[in-house]
C-alpha cells in the first residue's frame, strides 16, 4: 500500500470516529422571577411610540388578606394587549404600586407594578 493511500485511509477513520463527538454548551434554565421588593418601583425598558389605549375596568369583590393588581395594556413591539389583573397576597410594610405607562420625551415607558416598603 502506498503512503498516500495509508494516510487517506487514516484520515478518514480520524473523521469518522470524530463525527459521533459533540460538544454543545450548557443550557441556561430559566426560573419564574422572584417577587420584586424595591425601595421605589423600578423601570423595566419598554418604550412604545405611541399611548396605550384607555384602560378597562375590572370589577372585583375585595379579598381578605389579598389585593387586585389591576390589569394593564402589555406592549409586544407593534400594538397593545391586554392583561388581566390577577390577586396579590397582602405583604404587611409594604404597598402595591400598580404597573402603569408614563408618557417621556422619547415615548411612553413602562412602569412595572411592585411592592413598595412603607
Amino acid at each position: 500500500m502506498s503512503i498516500r493511500l495509508v494516510a487517506l485511509a487514516s484520515l478518514v477513520t480520524v473523521t469518522a470516529l470524530a463525527a459521533g463527538c459533540v460538544v454543545e454548551p450548557a443550557r441556561p434554565i430559566y426560573a419564574r422571577p422572584a417577587p420584586v421588593y424595591a425601595p421605589n418601583p423600578g423601570y423595566v425598558e419598554v418604550v412604545a411610540p405611541q399611548p396605550p389605549p384607555p384602560m378597562f375596568v375590572e370589577n372585583v369583590e375585595p379579598r381578605p388578606g389579598f389585593i387586585w393588581a389591576r390589569g394593564y395594556w402589555r406592549w409586544d413591539g407593534r400594538r397593545y394587549v391586554a392583561e388581566r389583573g390577577h390577586w396579590e397576597h397582602m405583604r404587611p410594610g409594604y404597598h402595591y404600586a400598580h404597573p402603569h405607562w408614563e408618557q417621556r420625551g422619547d415615548g411612553w415607558h413602562w412602569r412595572a407594578g411592585v411592592w413598595v416598603t412603607g
